[in-house]
């Protein structure tokens, strides 16, 4: 979440607010969609992340060490396209 505000904000796109709902949009919408500067397979990457961590931390139920690993593989994705983007 962090990385993605970061990269929004260097990219001239700031918000009053900061939320997980608009950032998820904006990544998407703006970074993705529109502008066209990130990978369409990541459109779902925030979104998803967030329910696995939302589960991980307040659901009745674990998530397991394989999803875990999937889910951190993703994030370590998103991650380094984000940085490699703003070291441009």
């Amino acid at each position: 979440m962090q990385a993605a505000t970061a990269t929004l904000a260097h990219k001239g796109i700031r918000r009053d607010k900061i939320n997980h709902g608009q950032v998820q949009a904006d990544f998407s919408g703006e970074l993705i969609k529109r502008r066209k500067i990130y990978p369409a397979k990541l459109k779902s990457y925030l979104y998803d992340i967030q329910l696995v961590r939302n589960q991980a931390d307040y659901g009745d139920e674990s998530v397991s060490r394989k999803a875990a690993s999937v889910w951190l593989a993703k994030s370590e994705e998103l991650l380094e396209c984000i940085e490699k983007e703003m070291a441009k």
